[in-house]
């Protein structure tokens, strides 16, 4: 599908409304139904050098009207560039917010524009959507612009000239331009603008068939249609296939001479047999008689504006939010960080290196729907380590530069994060998937040397190492003395018993490496164990884990009072609400009137806890992101270059990766030996007492928590295990800040105790209720932490049926 814009009004049958009348009052929005684009106008269709086209234009996935917008749903999951920033609203009112803003800043300034002035803002005719678009632009092309050729350059030229109105039609569709295209067919290294361009072609040059045009119309003028063509189907994309296919058999039905004779004969449409030997030229200028004239946004320029994004977002991640969302940042009345914005120039330091990314990330892509794709099974398997077969050597080359660049050219710790804009990074999560290919097409041996090249480097993708390691000593005590190319002797027993000797090897360096993050050791401990037990090794040269063995979590039990809404069906029977329970909270404070509350199970057993004497919080993951903000502060925003883009940014942008703790080892290290040693509570009084009456944006930090409560938990805390709990937060900060249990509780020691107190994490969990991967995991860390996990179990004595 191609982008499109409808610069007319379509066409409608006698007796039809016009569907853009009901549409006049609504503000543009995005989605899958066709919706109204105030502001469209005929300025769009501009050629500022030419009507030409030197490169065929591709098929790109989206239409646009001046009356509808027919796009794919907004992407929800916030990027890494809007995590960094603080919240702001983002709804439909957006560009109102933004033009009060805009009127008060003005106003302060003594300075009310009056007038549009280039692309300055102008009270009364400004888009947010306007000023975030040239916004990147401007930065992009003010400090990296070498990244773009002369005719590139001439189109940014032309873009500021072509007037507002055509701004605001391009740039108010945001997710046209700026969400990825990643599976257009165009090669990145092989489009080009020529020696003229324009922003949008026009459909009678581009539109042929029935199957480009049909997939134009709504469903009600497609089912006009299909009725007239006598096909059916259960939705839009079944439609459209039986209208096509449809359209086409008729079409060399009748171009062989055969007719349909029978009581239907005469069509009641003025169509005559001659147009019945053309059904396809009949059904297209039929499609664009509804449609009316249209225009596509232009693919080259399209690419071209996607990757002025790239650049600026330093990500291949970003939604219609990302650039709005920075606009009202800097508006806000919020006080950030301090801390050192640093832009620098050299994460793409030529166009050949931002050409070569963008190839990268296309093969990424293609490896994603190789494995994703329904039903390839094998071939998908086989398809993925062709590609990466393909892109081996290169990979090898950017890890021997790579590695050049590490010892000597990075002085700041600043490589960690800029090797995710290296193809390198890229190419070794293709080798990760094709390793993961190798397996399953039991390859074993072949698997086993790739995962120990990937092993062999230690620039790319850090956080995977523990999977390897686990992944190598398994198939080295399995299947490699069975895949051995040169076996060390024909006994197959000898064979088994060397191969085990080398998965106790694997494990012990996995345990020693620095970058194994702590998640993976328990598993590699319990399989080190097995090995030397299989292996006969003496008692007293085995390992001994037992300072860290895991123990299950206490089962508790609390029983209560659930409530049911009454909502009867055909028998007049209650039916239980799904998702979150209500319960009566018997052991809380009451309402006004002296009655229970009606609360969810987690308060009903927090409730029970306080009861016991605990304090507690019933807050998930909420008070840890809080307590690790606290605990590393000053860490977070020490320098690192290139990780602080604006100057409203509550976090760096490599906390979401796993180069935030490798570039900060040091530093990281040290203050976890602080906190072991007990200076937590002194740490967060001393953040509390400079920033708080700023009320600081930090990601993570709520300063709604009472501050003695804070510190009266960590000192309840033994300092060891707070370290391990901020050691794993900090190694997997976007991974590991999910899963933890809803409850923390604490109870600080009575007198006389040698403790300073007592923590317990609790999982609540009703009827039919199961532990998720990530709150195992989490519990399977919290306790070889040594700190206390409890799974809860709810229990109703008592259903109660309420309204």
């Amino acid at each position: 599908m191609d982008r499109y814009i409808r610069r007319n009004k379509p066409h409608h049958e006698a007796g039809q409304s016009d569907p853009a009348e009901h549409r006049a009052s609504k503000k543009p929005r995005l989605g899958n139904d066709q919706r109204d684009d105030e502001g469209a106008n005929e300025s769009l269709n501009v050629s500022p050098t030419s009507d030409s086209w030197d490169d065929e234009p591709t098929v790109l996935g989206v239409y646009a009207s001046a009356e509808e917008v027919i796009d794919e749903p907004p992407v929800t999951v916030a990027t890494a560039f809007e995590s960094s920033l603080p919240t702001v609203a983002t709804g439909t009112d957006t560009n109102d917010e933004y033009e009060m803003l805009r009127v008060s800043q003005a106003a302060q300034d003594d300075e009310v524009p009056s007038k549009h002035d280039g692309n300055r803002w102008t009270k009364g005719r400004s888009s947010i959507y306007v000023d975030a678009f040239n916004l990147a632009l401007d930065t992009v092309l003010n400090e990296e612009s070498h990244l773009f050729d002369d005719k590139e350059k001439h189109v940014f030229e032309q873009w500021r000239s072509i007037g507002y109105e055509a701004q605001y039609m391009l740039v108010s569709l945001p997710v046209l331009l700026l969400q990825p295209d990643i599976d257009s067919e165009i090669e990145l290294q092989e489009w080009s603008l020529g020696d003229s361009f324009t922003f949008a072609d026009d459909s009678d040059s581009y539109i042929q068939t029935v199957e480009e045009a049909a997939a134009l119309l709504s469903m009600d003028e497609l089912k006009i249609l299909a009725k007239e063509a006598r096909v059916q189907g259960k939705n839009k994309g079944d439609l459209l296939k039986a209208f096509c296919r449809a359209s086409a058999q008729q079409t060399g039905l009748l171009a062989l001479g055969i007719k349909q004779f029978g009581a239907n004969d005469s069509s009641s449409d003025g169509v005559t047999m001659m147009d019945h030997r053309n059904r396809n030229a009949h059904f297209l200028q039929k499609i664009l008689s509804i449609t009316g004239p249209l225009i596509r946004l232009s693919a080259p320029v399209f690419k071209l504006f996607e990757r002025v994004h790239l650049v600026f977002f330093r990500s291949t991640e970003w939604t219609e939010k990302s650039l709005t969302t920075i606009l009202l940042a800097k508006m806000a009345k919020r006080n950030y960080p301090e801390y050192i914005v640093c832009r620098s120039t050299n994460i793409f330091p030529s166009r050949r290196h931002l050409l070569d990314f963008e190839l990268s990330m296309r093969k990424d892509f293609e490896v994603d729907q190789a494995l994703e794709s329904r039903g390839s099974g094998e071939e998908g398997f086989r398809k993925v380590i062709y590609i990466f077969e393909s892109i081996a050597s290169r990979w090898r080359e950017l890890i021997r530069e790579e590695n050049y660049r590490e010892n000597h050219v990075y002085e700041f710790g600043e490589g960690g994060y800029l090797r995710r804009f290296s193809p390198g990074h890229a190419y070794t999560r293709i080798a990760h998937k094709a390793a993961h290919a190798l397996g399953r097409l039991h390859k074993y041996w072949e698997e086993h040397q790739l995962l120990t090249e990937l092993l062999n480097q230690r620039l790319f993708h850090l956080a995977r190492r523990g999977a390897w390691y686990q992944r190598k000593a398994l198939l080295e005590e399995r299947y490699m003395w069975e895949t051995d190319p040169d076996p060390v002797s024909p006994d197959p027993e000898v064979r088994k018993k060397h191969w085990q000797r080398i998965a106790v090897t694997t494990c012990e360096t996995a345990l020693e490496d620095r970058d194994c993050h702590l998640i993976y050791h328990y598993d590699l401990q319990k399989r080190l164990l097995k090995l030397e037990k299989k292996l006969r090794i003496p008692r007293r040269l085995q390992h001994d884990f037992g300072h860290v063995r895991l123990h299950e979590p206490e089962i508790h039990v609390v029983y209560g009072i659930q409530l049911v809404r009454r909502e009867p069906d055909i028998k007049d029977k209650p039916i239980r609400t799904s998702g979150k329970t209500m319960w009566l909270d018997e052991l809380g404070a009451p309402d006004k009137n002296g009655n229970p509350l009606h609360v969810r199970v987690e308060e009903m057993c927090l409730s029970h806890y306080r009861s016991k004497g605990w304090k507690g919080y019933h807050s998930e993951g909420g008070i840890l992101r809080t307590l690790f903000a606290y605990l590393f502060f000053d860490i977070m925003f020490v320098y690192v270059p290139n990780v602080f883009q604006t100057a409203c940014q509550t976090c760096p942008l490599d906390l979401f990766t796993d180069t935030f703790y490798t570039t900060r080892a040091s530093q990281i290290n040290h203050r976890l030996v602080e906190i072991s040693n007990g200076e937590g509570p002194r740490i967060v009084r001393e953040v509390h007492s400079r920033e708080y009456k700023r009320r600081t944006c930090v990601i993570g930090l709520n300063w709604d928590f009472d501050i003695d409560d804070l510190v009266e938990l960590v000192s309840c805390f033994d300092g060891e295990a707070l370290a391990a709990v901020c050691k794993v937060i900090a190694q997997e900060y976007r991974s590991r800040v999910s899963g933890v249990p809803d409850l923390i509780l604490w109870r600080p020691a009575t007198d006389g105790s040698p403790k300073t107190g007592e923590v317990m994490f609790a999982e609540v969990k009703s009827a039919n209720d199961r532990l998720s991967d990530a709150q195992r995991l989490w519990i399977n860390v919290l306790i070889g932490a040594g700190i206390r996990v409890a799974l809860c179990n709810a229990v109703a004595t008592e259903v109660h049926t309420v309204k």
